[in-house]
């Protein structure tokens, strides 16, 4: 009763509407130890991310499309600040960064949206999604309990929530959004940062309920996120996850499909056979929604690219590729995942499972309820032996590594291991084919790297550092000076022409004497300074030596 009453207080004000418009159906959301509860009902959900950004508004709709097609109940994105207000106060919601319209497409498809405002949201974006401007904002630093930083983030944060209430987007107001995320990934940096980490997630959590929009707020990877405010896991395996009271739902926000792409690195890719098993292991230890990060990766357009050395495909091998195209067997396994989980919905979130002991790697997990039918679980968790178990008394066979679904406790209808013939069969007839659609123009990003007698300079003793001159608006900036050679001083030394070395922290480097290059480093995301030693030719008389220095994507990590 407790924890009842603890969590009806926070949403007191969407009741209040339903009871004032003397409406019939209430639009609430509100959360138990078993589920989010929506509209009265406790739901288990299946999410995909799908970033606005990284794809263009003419594919938003299918993409939205093929979500739904495929078993999904709700898109999930986070909100990118650094394009939505590249200087203070001048705003930007134009074209892909419409975040309205994006919200109003997955509404129109009948899905819910979590909204991930963060405003810091890492995902392998240029600075985490947080403007460069704000690094230069006297006094600030970055994601502590600091005053210029926090004043910047409420603005912005109350900017978006005032944007979807405007637009009756939140589902107290009978829009899409269900749940809203502040902050993200933040437990490393508030242990980092001790007291003042604490009190800024603090601060952060009480902000955003304040906010009033009458949905949770979640933090992920936040073990202390106060109440009411819901902490959830990210990973590619979360069944070790309990939230950190009983009272509050077992989220998976972030379910890695595979992992992004960096210039050099190889390309990554995660069996769906392996998905399916740790989502299926999820939920029959009690959690009941799954965000797969991602569902779309998309394309990182234009100077969008974080990291650094994050490559401009964001593809993450997710289930619809980069290109907006079905990736199978990826795509129809996890439908058919989806299915299955939604025969066994009633059950799981009547009962509490029960663990029954079938061998050394084998168990049933069951959920039988008076009100809510039978659902079993058989897992085999050995790696490389099938296994033959006795449920019931009847007999099943588990492959490696696998668990199988039975929505009556009786009947097979899903193993995670075993992609079905009608997916297979989808797989190998993948081809190209001829369309008819129009192409009416190309867009293209272009950015100048000017000659040393093109660009004003300064002139300094030392070097400066790249983004403090450059302010982002460029990946580009020159570094030149002169040595002075006498016409009867010998150039070569021993024989041997004279080593530059250079110590740069900049992604890439390229050295040019007299105008001619002469020498090109970069690093790497191991190791990404660009150090380098190159002999080079220098004459009698004056030398201009000069280093065109690169950046390849902001560290999102402070």
């Amino acid at each position: 009763m407790a924890a009842a009453a603890s969590s009806s207080k926070w949403f007191l004000p969407c009741v209040l509407l339903c009871a004032t418009l003397s409406l019939t159906h209430c639009s609430s959301v509100t959360y138990d130890g078993k589920a989010l509860i929506i509209n009265g009902q406790r739901r288990i959900l299946f999410s995909g991310s799908i970033h606005y950004p990284r794809s263009t508004p003419q594919m938003w709709e299918g993409l939205v499309h093929k979500a739904k097609e495929g078993g999904l109940d709700v898109v999930d994105t986070y909100v990118f600040w650094n394009v939505h207000e590249p200087s203070p106060g001048n705003y930007n919601f134009e074209g892909q960064y419409d975040l309205v319209q994006f919200v109003k497409t997955v509404q129109k498809a009948g899905l819910y949206v979590h909204l991930r405002i963060g405003p810091y949201v890492c995902a392998e974006w240029n600075f985490g999604g947080l403007p460069v401007w704000l690094k230069f904002v006297r006094g600030v630093s970055f994601r502590t309990d600091n005053e210029p930083f926090k004043l910047a983030m409420q603005k912005f944060t109350q900017k978006i929530v005032q944007m979807m209430k405007s637009e009756h987007l939140f589902h107290s107001q009978g829009g899409p959004i269900i749940l809203s995320q502040i902050e993200n990934e933040y437990e490393p940096e508030r242990k980092a940062f001790g007291a003042a980490g604490k009190a800024y997630m603090n601060w952060a959590a009480k902000m955003a309920v304040g906010m009033g929009t009458g949905v949770p707020w979640v933090m992920c990877k936040e073990d202390d996120a106060p109440d009411p405010v819901i902490n959830t896991c990210n990973g590619f395996y979360c069944d070790y996850f309990s939230p950190n009271k009983p009272y509050k739902p077992t989220l998976w926000t972030e379910a890695w499909s595979g992992w992004f792409t960096d210039f050099g690195g190889p390309v990554y890719q995660r069996p769906v056979e392996d998905l399916a098993f740790a989502v299926a292991r999820f939920i029959q230890k009690g959690g009941s929604l799954i965000n797969y990060y991602m569902y779309h990766g998309g394309t990182n357009f234009g100077r969008t690219s974080g990291g650094p050395f994050i490559t401009t495909s964001y593809d993450y091998d997710a289930p619809i590729d980069e290109y907006g195209l079905i990736r199978q067997p990826k795509y129809g396994h996890l439908k058919e995942l989806h299915n299955a989980m939604k025969r066994c919905e009633r059950a799981i979130l009547n009962a509490d499972p029960v663990v029954q002991s079938l061998g050394n790697y084998e168990q049933a997990h069951v959920f039988s309820s008076n009100s809510g039918g039978c659902a079993a679980f058989l897992s085999n968790y050995h790696t490389n032996s099938d296994a033959r178990v006795t449920f019931r008394g009847r007999h099943y066979d588990l492959p490696p590594w696998s668990i199988s679904i039975l929505p009556n406790c009786v009947d097979v209808v899903f193993n995670t291991a075993k992609v079905s013939r009608e997916v297979q069969h989808q797989t190998t007839q993948v081809q190209m084919s001829s369309t008819k659609a129009e192409l009416h123009s190309w867009e293209t990003f272009n950015e100048e790297v000017y000659s040393l007698n093109e660009h004003a300079s300064i002139t300094a003793t030392g070097l400066l550092e790249q983004l403090n001159i450059t302010r982002d608006a460029s990946d580009y900036l020159w570094y030149t000076t002169s040595v002075h050679i006498s016409p009867s001083e010998s150039i070569l030394r021993g024989g041997k022409r004279p080593i530059l070395k250079v110590q740069s922290m900049s992604h890439a480097t390229h050295v040019f004497i007299n105008g001619h290059l002469s020498g090109s480093a970069f690093g790497s995301r191991e190791k990404r300074r660009s150090d380098f030693a190159v002999n080079i030719d220098l004459r009698g008389g004056t030398n201009q030596i000069s280093f065109l220095s690169a950046t390849v994507g902001l560290q999102v990590g402070f």
